[in-house]
């Protein structure tokens, strides 16, 4: 499948790090004069692995249950891993890794508690300012995400989410105090995390909760249509902004690539694949190309549902093209035209019809390496511009032996397959990548099961999934691995 590793290469000043999200590791969610999010009132809910329907399922009496619980109630969130309180060891565990990148996202309402606020949140201000200069210290350049699945809950509670037009100059505002506080520090920058992930979990991504709008009489669907297009007015408007106050800045689109293999070569399997994956790449190429396709105009007008849209924003959309293309990558699934009597399998967010030629990790996510070399040429030929991966890896139940550490050689293995698999997809298939976040480099709050248990960290956190622990950081066997990774700058991948 790969060239031999001795052959591996990567341009020189590729970013190697490590991927996080303010919601999952931060904590510290009543200090520092934060304000409440809807992450802040998700709870702890133990369900299977695959019941994606329950996991993001949030209504008006969770809401409720959420703004009346006690100090005991479980929710995760709230607590994340405390790196509100542990930015500067963590930070020095990843400069011992060598990292050249660190991917962050800021909290919307950490800036501002009530976005309607005139004025930014100082306390909030200053801790990240402080977040950056610990990334400054040891030579690490951040990659910040503006918002990632992180609404602040007025916008749920005071407003109809994203589907009000109202939160896109709210959202601006926001934008421009984090580039004009923040720009000096930060280069790359990107909009909205997964951005297509509204129409899979709108309450965590759009701050639409579906019980409000059977309320007030508008169809749930057509809701979640008009907030994606507000949120893509936003992106194009803080990307364009961004590029007149930082010059320098390189601003990026965030998707969830998802790959669908036809289940058989049946036309109709590879019909409903192509489908499946048009769905995929219907709002990055917004972004991208800066206009709607003509399939996801159609999409939405076959439904019978009428965006609304103000004369000025198919020039915003033009104006506003992003410099490059960020994606997540963990796992592929198949697609068939006819699913009775074929296994599913658990994904990101998503299910597929589960593809017999592949393994799978506890949590039922296929792993797959080389379908991450074909999204990569697939992505490059379809955009023609820069790539970069800032979400992939593997999702376990690591155990502490005996010895006081974990051994975690499936995590080595899973990094060295996919890093083989880049160094392909750059020097066989000229694909453009500029560079590489691990997702959850230190273990945190997972966001499709709000559990600590499933693990993803280079770092051990003593912490479970009932927030019970010493919160103590400690060193995996990968940590070493991944350190030798970047130090060869991706051709040492010898275990």
């Amino acid at each position: 499948m790969y060239k031999n590793e001795v052959d591996l290469k990567f341009p020189e000043g590729f970013l190697w790090g490590g991927a996080t999200a303010a919601n999952q590791i931060e904590g510290a969610w009543d200090e520092g004069g934060k304000g409440m999010t809807i992450e802040d009132c998700l709870p702890y809910r133990e369900v299977g692995v695959s019941d994606f329907t329950k996991q993001f399922a949030f209504g008006l009496k969770d809401l409720k249950e959420a703004l009346n619980a006690d100090s005991n109630a479980n929710y995760p969130k709230r607590r994340g891993i405390d790196f509100y309180h542990h930015y500067k060891e963590d930070i020095a565990l990843f400069a011992e890794m060598g990292y050249k990148i660190f991917r962050m996202s800021i909290s919307w309402a950490r800036i501002f508690p009530d976005p309607r606020d005139e004025k930014p949140n100082e306390e909030g201000i200053s801790f990240y300012v402080s977040v950056f200069e610990e990334c400054k210290k040891y030579g690490i350049e951040p990659l910040v995400t503006l918002s990632h699945y992180d609404p602040p809950l007025v916008l749920a509670t005071e407003y109809k989410g994203w589907y009000s037009r109202e939160v896109i100059d709210l959202f601006m505002k926001y934008a421009r105090v984090c580039y004009e506080r923040f720009g000096k520090y930060v280069t790359y920058w990107l909009t909205f995390n997964e951005v297509d992930a509204m129409l899979r979990h709108p309450v965590t991504s759009g701050a639409l909760i579906e019980e409000n709008f059977i309320k007030w009489g508008i169809p749930f669907e057509e809701a979640v249509y008009q907030a994606m297009h507000h949120q893509m007015v936003a992106s194009a408007l803080a990307v364009k902004l961004g590029h007149e106050m930082m010059p320098k800045s390189r601003i990026g689109c965030m998707m969830t690539k998802l790959l669908f293999y036809p289940y058989t070569c049946r036309p109709e399997d590879n019909l409903a694949a192509q489908h499946r994956m048009r769905g995929i790449y219907r709002y990055v190429d917004i972004q991208v190309f800066g206009e709607y396709s003509r399939y996801l105009r159609k999409e939405i007008s076959n439904k019978g549902f009428a965006i609304q849209e103000a004369p000025e924003d198919a020039g915003i959309l033009k104006e506003g093209t992003v410099d490059f293309i960020s994606f997540s990558y963990y796992m592929t699934s198949c697609m068939a035209a006819d699913t009775t009597g074929l296994d599913m399998a658990p994904g990101n967010t998503v299910n597929g019809v589960k593809n017999p030629y592949l393994p799978s990790s506890e949590w039922g996510w296929q792993t797959d390496a080389a379908g991450l070399r074909y999204s990569l040429a697939e992505l490059y030929d379809r955009y023609r511009k820069p790539l970069f991966i800032v979400e992939n890896g593997l999702g376990a139940r690591d155990v502490v032996a005996e010895d006081g550490h974990v051994h975690d050689p499936y995590r080595m293995e899973y990094l060295k397959e996919h890093v083989c698999a880049m160094s392909d997809a750059i020097n066989i298939d000229g694909v453009d990548l500029i560079g590489y976040t691990w997702w959850g480099c230190i273990d945190l709050v997972s966001e499709s099961t709000r559990q600590m248990s499933k693990r993803y960290g280079f770092i051990y956190v003593d912490v479970d999934d009932y927030g019970n622990g010493s919160f103590r950081r400690t060193k995996k066997d990968s940590f070493d691995y991944y350190k030798k990774v970047i130090a060869s700058n991706g051709k040492d991948v010898h275990m």
